[in-house]
């Protein structure tokens, strides 16, 4: 029996007294993810995406673990409850323009000293300030630095379009004006690469683009590695008590851990391991988290419709944003329909051993988007569900 066969007969024993569709996360593998994690950071904390994990019982079961420190949240909202509920060192990684919810963080101390928000713009300041409706704790603030590859003078630009704040001297600015305006306080400094944390490098079957892949991101790390280290210098001269320097991303640990300048790294992908990052050459993962679905109909041979299935991840429209069938191995997509909202026929010699009722399982493209569609994960140990958690959409909250 191969292993994924094994994975598939312990995934149906754990879970036969469920009914699909529902979600499970394998916590061996998760915990042999984090584990890895950790070691490629090389001793320096991880600190969680919650992003990609989504569940308030794995964002502590990571952070139990010594080597993870702090999330990383991805709303202000999310960021105050997160601080409700206990977590003390929550960074927030995108701007916002939530009022009601800057007024609270200003008025609240323990949300104020739990809580850091994210800047690349004085306009964002401005926000804050007129948002905090008699507050006056100091508001922690981390500035973004755009780590994108400009090539050609600028005309060519790798990377996503996030911070403006690209050079030294435009960080250490945006740090002064910050320093001079009352109730705010520079603490961090971040910075994603995601043209090399979140573009895998071994593409299947296409060995060209996957070199210039790798090119590409050799050339990116060794640009922003230098850059990034006079950016820290720029800043600390101006905040010499800068707290940390936040950067990488799962498919990046190691590179950016490599950096003298960077005192953390952010992942989260990484626990879940989903399809997205099978593609790399620098580490591989076990995939943790999965979702099963029923077979509802056989209407041949070699084919089988199993009820949902439509959950395409964020990002440019392919067909790698789409989940895919794992287990049983070799069922595929039919081109003419691919996952749909309520039903998905699958293809495949496979089919033909599936009755009504059973199960197929899935892989998300990208980690914890599959918990805005499951209000409950199902935790797996060897051959048991041993608990069963909320995701965030189980306990109300759907933040984006």
């Amino acid at each position: 029996m191969t292993a994924r066969a094994a994975d598939r007969a312990r995934y149906d024993r754990a879970t036969a007294h469920l009914d699909a569709p529902f979600a499970i996360v394998d916590l061996e593998a998760f915990d042999a993810n984090a584990d890895d994690l950790l070691r490629r950071a090389g001793g320096k904390p991880v600190r969680v995406a919650s992003k990609s994990v989504r569940c308030r019982a794995l964002l502590e079961r990571a952070l139990a673990k010594d080597g993870f420190a702090g999330i990383m949240s991805f709303t202000l909202a999310e960021s105050l409850w997160l601080a409700r509920s206990g977590f003390d060192d929550v960074l927030l990684a995108y701007p916002s323009a939530d009022r009601a919810r800057f007024a609270e963080l200003a008025g609240d101390p323990k949300l104020a000293a739990a809580v850091t928000v994210m800047v690349d713009d004085p306009a964002q300041l401005d926000l804050i300030d007129a948002s905090r409706a008699g507050g006056r704790e100091v508001v922690r603030v981390c500035l973004e630095l755009d780590t994108s590859l400009r090539l050609l003078g600028g005309r060519v630009r790798i990377g996503a379009r996030r911070s403006p704040l690209h050079s030294p001297a435009q960080v250490a600015d945006l740090a002064r004006a910050v320093t001079r305006r009352p109730g705010f306080a520079v603490v961090g400094i971040m910075g994603y690469e995601g043209h090399v944390a979140g573009v895998g490098d071994l593409v299947a079957g296409r060995p060209v683009r996957s070199r210039a892949v790798r090119l590409m991101q050799a050339a990116a790390r060794r640009e922003l590695a230098e850059r990034r280290a006079a950016v820290v210098r720029a800043v600390r001269a101006v905040v010499p008590d800068l707290e940390f320097v936040n950067g990488g991303g799962t498919g990046s640990v190691q590179y950016t851990a490599a950096e003298d300048a960077v005192t953390e790294i952010a992942a989260g992908s990484g626990l879940y391991v989903p399809r997205l990052f099978d593609n790399y050459t620098s580490f591989s993962g076990r995939p943790a988290a999965l979702f099963a679905l029923p077979v509802v109909r056989r209407p041949g041979v070699g084919v089988v419709t199993v009820l949902g299935g439509g959950y395409p991840a964020s990002g440019p429209v392919g067909r790698d944003r789409l989940p895919v069938p794992y287990l049983p191995q070799g069922l595929r997509y039919d081109a003419q329909e691919g996952p749909g909202e309520v039903q998905t026929p699958l293809l495949g010699a496979p089919a033909d051993d599936l009755l009504i009722g059973d199960k197929v399982w899935f892989r998300h493209a990208k980690a914890g988007e599959v918990c805005e569609r499951f209000e409950t994960l199902h935790l797996v140990e060897g051959g048991a569900v041993t608990a069963t958690v909320p995701t965030y959409r189980g306990e109300g909250r759907t933040f984006l």
